[in-house]
Order: structure tokens, then sequence, then C-alpha cells
């Protein structure tokens, strides 16, 4: 696995639990793109788009552009076990034992 591909997982993985705590289950790209430097895993906002939209072809989340270059995340049941460890996923980094 490539460097790349590594830390794809974990922005991945950083996305699912950044909606897991959040009020409602649900942030909008720009909040995530916010966040995910604090966690020193920087990406460009087309990124984080090009992820959010991955997780939702894997039924991990649900994924609405609310206005028009805005799109909000609000995590599934599915992506709120992977994001717990409960079930795995291949492309989502599996979270360490908390």
């Amino acid at each position: 696995m490539s460097y790349q591909d590594d830390v794809g997982e974990h922005i991945r993985l950083a996305i699912l639990r950044i909606l897991e705590g959040a009020p409602g289950y649900a942030a909008n790209d720009s909040v995530l793109h916010d966040k995910l430097p604090r966690l020193a895993l920087s990406c460009s906002r087309a990124q984080v788009r090009t992820h959010l939209a991955w997780l939702r072809d894997q039924g991990l989340l649900a994924l609405e552009e609310v206005a028009p270059g805005l799109f909000v995340a609000t995590l599934a049941e599915a992506g709120a076990d992977v994001a717990k460890g409960l079930t795995t996923v291949p492309g989502v980094k599996r979270p360490s034992a908390r």
C-alpha cells in the first residue's frame, strides 16, 4: 500500500469519527476541511469531497448539496459502526482500541 493510500484510509476514518461526535451526526465539507489538519491530516477541500463521495458510495454516510458548492455529510448507522471499530470496511483504517 502506498503512503497516499494509507493517508486516505486515515482521512476516511477521521471523517467518520468527526461525524460521530458532531451534533446531529452531521457536518458540512467546510467544517470537515477545517478539522482534518488538527489531526495532522491536511488535504484540499476537493479531496475532502472525494473522500465524502467514496464514503457515501460505501453506504457509510449520506451526502447532500445544500447550497451550490456546500455539501452536508450525515453519518449512517454503518458508518458509526466503522468509526467505533465494530465493523471494518476495506479502504477505511480500522480504529485503534480506545
